[in-house]
């Protein structure tokens, strides 16, 4: 396959291509997908400038123009779809069928934010004192600062970027390193649509780009999606200088099954949850809390599903999961496995790697049981094909457990039974609660979020956007 060489997107322009860094396909290590450069801190200078310079043109502009761009944007991803998608599969590791649905998502929410720039509204009021109006507007931050992980490469940029543009802000994107390739076809796409020069910038690289994003003092906002770790230090270096900041930093979401439920649809929907994506998801359910009334014949049937899962690469036909996107996310994967059996845990099924005709980061689905909660497998994220179980006596048991850790991403409650249901909804300590679904799978047009150290900041998608994206001005008009 042919390799890409890359460059940033700055002002409107392609520039500092060169093979400093290069993306790998993780289903054959032996192919590059790309070749780029590893950005400095002249070139997100550089960025920021052209961003500054151009918002007051963009936010001033009639919506229709916004509103249109980000329509073609949109339409040009579904025309392209299938192309991003197998790039997307080929340089991240997901399926091609799931590289196609992210990129179809992708698509459907530059259109959904291309209505959005048509509907930035304020209020009217009556004032206090006579004589008096009162009118409240929506206005844009300026430039903001986007910094996106590889598990969504493509979705994750537009749910940010959309918004951001829309709204009257420019941009500049920093994506992960290993799926450069997919963040300049979103910009290609960006361009095509017509962005005027500036008002989308791309600049690649490793950790350094990132944090010269935060750092600069023109940057009004910061939207990020990773770790705990790296989110706390963006955080800290964003409100330092009074700058906004929004942060999703991944789950480790419970999916609880109660007595009640339909074993087949509940093991359907715990593996849905744990092993589609190869688990790459914030949202997976890593840890599935079982009544003791049907935990084990529970696990025994969802062993016999994670068995039967076909493990290969991302473009085979036939393939349901495919590789980790890296050797370290890889290698993180399969020592969550020791760690969870050094710690008592029972590697019911999987656990090791698969060797198939390529080089490639294949693992087998892999299923812990008889773990308790305070282990690390079922307090810390694994971001792999790994599922734990935890057994307990009733319903009141798996609401504690479920609400025990540091993350409230998603939540999960498979049962029949309409009062825990209710229960559960109320008082389990997570932004997002699925019933009788898997605790991954979200639109795109209603908020994302969670509590806890899962997220920080206003919520992410939909209607909720504009609450990050603008800033309220309030003018009073007397006679």
């Amino acid at each position: 396959m042919d390799i890409k060489t890359l460059g940033h997107y700055i002002d409107g322009q392609w520039t500092g291509a060169d093979e400093a860094l290069e993306s790998r396909n993780p289903s054959n290590t032996d192919d590059i997908v790309a070749r780029f450069p590893d950005g400095s801190d002249d070139d997100v200078a550089r960025a920021v400038a052209a961003a500054k310079q151009a918002q007051p043109g963009w936010a001033n502009a009639s919506p229709e123009l916004r509103s249109d761009v980000l329509h073609k944007a949109g339409e040009a991803l579904f025309a392209r779809s299938a192309e991003i998608g197998e790039l997307l599969a080929r340089e991240e590791g997901k399926t091609r069928a799931e590289g196609l649905g992210e990129t179809l998502r992708a698509a459907r929410i530059f259109r959904y934010f291309a209505g959005e720039a048509l509907r930035r509204h304020g209020q009217t009021l009556e004032s206090t004192r006579p004589g008096l109006d009162v009118a409240t507007y929506r206005e844009a931050l300026g430039v903001v600062g986007l910094i996106t992980p590889w598990n969504f490469p493509i979705a994750i940029p537009a749910w940010k970027a959309a918004p951001a543009l829309a709204f009257g802000n420019t941009v500049v994107l920093k994506p992960a390193n290993i799926t450069s390739a997919v963040a300049a076809a979103l910009t290609e796409v960006l361009d095509e649509a017509g962005v005027p020069a500036g008002v989308f910038n791309l600049v690649l690289g490793r950790g350094d780009v990132g944090r010269a994003i935060v750092d600069h003092p023109d940057v009004a906002a910061i939207s990020f999606t990773g770790s705990q770790g790296v989110g706390s230090q963006v955080a800290q270096a964003t409100v330092a200088r009074q700058a906004r900041v929004q942060l999703e930093m991944g789950g480790k979401n419970p999916l609880v099954v109660l007595a009640d439920a339909d074993l087949d649809k509940a093991v359907a929907i715990a593996a849905d949850g744990g092993f589609f994506q190869t688990g790459q998801r914030c949202t997976a359910s890593s840890r599935v809390i079982v009544e003791d009334a049907i935990h084990d014949r529970f696990v025994a049937a969802l062993v016999e599903r994670a068995k039967g899962l076909k493990v290969g690469s991302a473009l085979a036909e036939g393939t349901q999961v495919g590789p980790a996107s890296s050797e370290s996310q890889f290698e993180q994967n399969l020592s969550y496995v020791d760690i969870a059996t050094g710690e008592g845990g029972r590697l019911a099924a999987g656990g090791g790697k698969i060797e198939l005709d390529t080089p490639g980061f294949f693992m087998q689905p892999t299923v812990i049981a008889d773990t308790n909660p305070e282990m690390r497998i079922n307090c810390e994220e694994v971001f792999g094909p790994v599922v734990s179980t935890v057994r307990v006596k009733n319903y009141e048991e798996a609401l504690a457990v479920a609400n025990m850790g540091d993350f409230g991403l998603s939540s999960g409650i498979v049962s029949n039974d309409a009062a825990k249901i209710r229960d559960f909804r109320k008082n389990v300590r997570a932004g997002m609660v699925m019933v009788n679904l898997p605790t991954a799978g979200v639109d795109y047009h209603v908020p994302f979020g969670g509590t806890r150290g899962s997220s920080y900041g206003p919520r992410e998608q939909g209607f909720a956007a504009v609450e990050f994206y603008t800033q309220i001005k309030t003018v009073y008009t007397g006679d």
